[in-house]
């Protein structure tokens, strides 16, 4: 989902999974926002990937230096950090789908993250979290 918002705003998103007929919602999402001075997090780096591919050759890149041919797979540190300093005061949070491909090492520690995050402010009843979606429980179960 993330690349379809960032294709909305006009970036360079390579060969990530972008689903074309949603990018004009997602424009008109974020200008609602924007309207209603709501912040839509949306991650400032990026793993990328040449081909989507356990073994494939990865680099950390700005979510707006996202080079041609490469596709995103996961969130970088940086936006991890971001995403856990946006949650710290939330009562509830709800996570529906993982960061990255998490069933690849290589791009899971953007999930696994935000997974150790949510666990951090359940356990110390800071919030209540909901984990929602196949994918999100498998990736919370794997990430231990």
């Amino acid at each position: 989902m993330v690349f379809t918002f960032l294709k909305a705003k006009g970036l360079e998103v390579g060969t990530s999974l972008v689903e074309e007929d949603f990018v004009e919602t997602a424009k008109e999402v974020m200008a609602k926002a924007e309207k209603l001075g709501k912040t839509i997090l949306l991650p400032s780096d990026i793993v990328v990937a040449d081909k989507f591919d356990k073994e494939a050759e990865t680099q950390i890149v700005s979510a707006e230096e996202i080079p041609e041919g490469w596709m995103g797979l996961d969130n970088g540190p940086k936006a991890t950090e971001e995403q856990k300093e946006f949650l710290s005061d939330c009562k509830t949070i709800i996570m529906n789908g993982p960061m990255g491909v998490f069933e690849f090492e290589k791009f899971n520690k953007g999930t696994f993250g935000i997974v150790n995050i949510l666990a951090d402010l359940s356990k110390d009843g800071k919030a209540i979290t909901i984990i929602g979606g196949g994918d999100s429980v498998a990736a919370t179960e794997l990430s231990g």
